[in-house]
């Protein structure tokens, strides 16, 4: 079968929940996509947010819709050509996760993080 003719599994109601209860807690099902809403300190923490998320997606050659205002960025996911949630979807969904709360400081090693205590320095509230 050709790359073209290969239809990928997407995923009905009731196993996207599962998996998001079991892989994605703060992402939940709406409308036909899975989403997440990051909330940020604003403008400089959504800007920061939308760029890791673009960066992602397009190394992913996977393209999400993104909303965003001042202090917060929703991002939903879909794979638009199997017209459903795949895994694609999913595996997208938590490397963005994985960057966008990274916190180097909670790892140890050579990378510190921002200044926990300092509100100038702060971008994303984490969960």
């Amino acid at each position: 079968m050709a790359d073209a003719e290969k239809k990928e599994r997407t995923y009905n109601d009731e196993e996207i929940q599962q998996r998001l209860k079991r892989e994605l807690p703060h992402w939940s099902l709406d409308n036909g996509s899975i989403r997440r809403k990051y909330r940020t300190h604003g403008w400089k923490g959504t800007l920061m947010v939308i760029n890791a998320v673009g960066h992602l997606a397009e190394a992913a050659w996977h393209h999400p819709d993104i909303a965003a205002s001042y202090a917060w960025v929703e991002v939903r996911l879909q794979n638009h050509a199997a017209k459903g949630i795949t895994d694609k979807d999913f595996q997208l969904a938590k490397k963005i996760e994985e960057v966008v709360h990274w916190q180097p400081a909670k790892e140890g090693g050579a990378l510190e993080g921002p200044p926990a205590n300092d509100e100038r320095f702060a971008y994303i509230k984490y969960d």
